[in-house]
């Protein structure tokens, strides 16, 4: 017999140490329950000092919260987490290049991404260069038309137009011919990105980049409106140490009043929320809860909004309607809602861009019926599940395999073809970098361009050159899965009553607020629950009534439940109990404020 490979048994150590939380190894949706937090005892030490309840406790243990960091993560501000922009490779250059732009009086252009991270960083250098009484230009490319990041024609037409410096943001690292041809031209450009980089940089004044492979800064973490953020603040020190402020007649700006344009691009471009960004999230939402952005403030209205917002309304219900003018509709239009300052031209924004998400839901929802009877005919790979065909929207591609990546347990790639090229969106599951991966497939000669991160990427092929695509990929992300040996697992932060689950507990647990990627959102098991009333709800949703043996009710959704076993076990549970796992959240029905309970998965008891 062979001998287990050393990462095989990591992972079983790995998940022996964690435990399998009620004895769940498959869960209704293929999963295998796991325990956040592998030592009570730190659970309740950080509750005991911070007088906590000690489920809360378990979270901010569970989380990697240190008794001696839990008061400033409690409560993170910017003093504590922001670090000092110099520490970033080629920050300074960049600082100097732009100030000595504004000095000159020179003509600046910032050529943005099409998504939320791209349209926030473009908004706020906007901001920033109005405060100064400049006029700063604003290019966002069309998905369609002119695809991912800056291209040599666009270049050009800013530099004919009378741009000398071009700042490029959530893009650039990889363009490399599209910047040689601009630097040809005339064109100096500073680069403002986060996606991974190659040991080759792009032909530019400043690369600004805390993913260069020789940035000490640490802060690999932050979406590009973060490292933006760091540029004004940056390029504000410059100029006030140059004297400018003083010789223009122009007041510093408060750079802190565009931290709402922060916090929405950080949220939804789903990067970690830990150190600064957790921070700037935080802060972020407090200025957002001002309604001083005319834009967010008009979004907010058409997507009804009537609370304090948080992550989950920056990432659920603005972001979408921010990315819809890229994906379907007019790529400027998110940049231009965020720059505007007229309520009335706001809200005339806002109606077309909620009117495009309506267009992109429906487009989305018929691509990915399309890809799922694709995938169930051929069957997914071993490291990989793809789906491609002509005349699907390239807008709604990567939503789409972000489904798929649900669905399948595993990284999932959609292609969108069109006669000679096709362009795709892939999503990959924790331990697998598919940025990476695809990186190495351009360089194998087998994509046109492509880069990302470790769990989104996107790419532009040859049509004629899938079948080497997806075997390439497949060959090199299955070995990686066999490696760690991955299984599909659900975090659990532990069990709760469903009489236990009120406001007060949920006040609670706000405190660790922000919640997202690296600090998610407290998932409970509802232990031997019996479901009552359990219905459909709109297309594929289950509403039910949750109770337990101790007593105490509780209202339940679980959102795309028939996509799984997971919807059909909850209509029929027979009267049997269910381990029910999932999210606590507040319902705000008819003035009335009560707990419901998200459900996310469900096992049956053991034998």
């Amino acid at each position: 017999m062979a001998a287990t490979p050393p990462a095989v048994q990591d992972r079983a150590s790995r998940e022996a140490e964690r435990g399998c939380f009620l004895g769940v190894e498959r869960s209704l949706t293929g999963k295998r329950w796991e325990e956040r937090l592998g030592e009570a005892r730190h659970g309740l030490a950080l509750a005991q000092q911070l007088g906590l309840p000690e489920i809360v406790g378990r979270v901010l243990a569970a989380r990697g919260v240190a008794p001696e960091e839990a008061e400033r993560f409690l409560s993170p501000t910017l003093r504590d987490y922001l670090p000092d922009p110099s520490g970033f490779a080629d920050m300074e250059r960049a600082a100097a290049r732009l100030a000595k732009a504004i000095g000159d009086g020179e003509k600046v252009a910032v050529f943005g991404d099409y998504d939320v991270d791209g349209a926030t960083s473009s908004a706020l250098l906007w901001r920033f260069f109005a405060a100064l009484g400049i006029d700063l230009e604003i290019y966002i490319p069309d998905r369609l038309a002119e695809g991912y990041g800056p291209n040599a024609p666009a270049l050009k037409r800013l530099r004919a137009g009378g741009v000398s410096l071009a700042i490029t943001v959530d893009c650039g690292i990889t363009a490399f011919d599209a910047l040689a041809e601009a630097a040809a031209a005339g064109l100096e450009v500073v680069v403002v990105d986060h996606h991974a980089a190659e040991p080759r940089l792009p032909t530019a004044a400043a690369v600004v980049n805390p993913n260069r492979l020789d940035d000490s800064s640490g802060q690999g973490q932050m979406a590009a409106v973060g490292v933006t953020f760091m540029l004004i603040v940056a390029l504000n020190r410059a100029l006030r140490d140059s004297g400018w402020y003083r010789s223009s007649g122009q007041s510093e700006p408060d750079l802190r009043q565009w931290l709402d344009l922060v916090a929405l691009g950080t949220v939804c471009d789903v990067v970690p929320l830990t150190g600064v960004n957790r921070a700037l999230v935080a802060q972020g939402l407090k200025v957002m809860s001002r309604r001083g952005n005319a834009g967010l403030a008009a979004l907010s209205d058409v997507a009804r909004i009537d609370e304090r917002p948080g992550t989950y309304h920056a990432g659920f219900l603005l972001g979408p309607r921010v990315n819809a003018g890229g994906r379907v509709g007019e790529a400027p239009l998110g940049a231009r809602l965020l720059c505007s300052d007229d309520p009335g031209e706001a809200a005339e924004i806002a109606a077309r861009l909620d009117a495009y998400n309506a267009e992109r839901r429906e487009i989305e929802a018929q691509v990915l019926d399309q890809a799922i009877r694709q995938v169930e005919d051929h069957g997914p790979g071993q490291g990989l599940v793809v789906a491609a065909s002509e005349g699907w929207h390239a807008g709604v591609i990567g939503i789409v395999a972000s489904r798929l990546k649900e669905r399948y347990n595993r990284p999932a790639l959609v292609i969108a073809l069109d006669g000679p090229l096709g362009k795709g969106s892939g999503r990959s599951v924790p331990g697998v970098d598919l940025g990476a991966a695809v990186i190495a497939a351009r360089q194998d000669g087998l994509l046109v361009n492509g880069g990302g991160h470790p769990m989104a990427a996107g790419l532009t092929l040859e049509s004629g050159r899938l079948a080497d695509l997806t075997g390439f990929l497949d060959d090199r992300l299955g070995r990686r899965l066999a490696e760690i040996a991955y299984r599909p697992s659900l975090g659990i932060d532990g069990a709760l009553q469903p009489k236990s689950a009120n406001l007060e507990l949920l006040a609670q647990l706000e405190r660790c607020a922000p919640f997202g990627v690296g600090n998610v959102q407290p998932r409970f098991v509802l232990p031997a629950v019996k479901v009552a009333q359990a219905s459909v709800v709109g297309e594929n949703h289950v509403r039910c009534f949750l109770s337990g043996a101790a007593g105490g009710r509780l209202k339940a959704i679980a959102f795309r439940a028939l996509d799984s076993d997971l919807g059909p076990a909850l209509l029929q549970t027979a009267g049997l109990p269910l381990h029910v796992a999932g999210r606590l959240q507040i319902d705000r029905w008819g003035g009335v404020e009560t707990v419901q309970f998200i459900v996310e998965d469900a096992a049956p008891l053991a034998a």
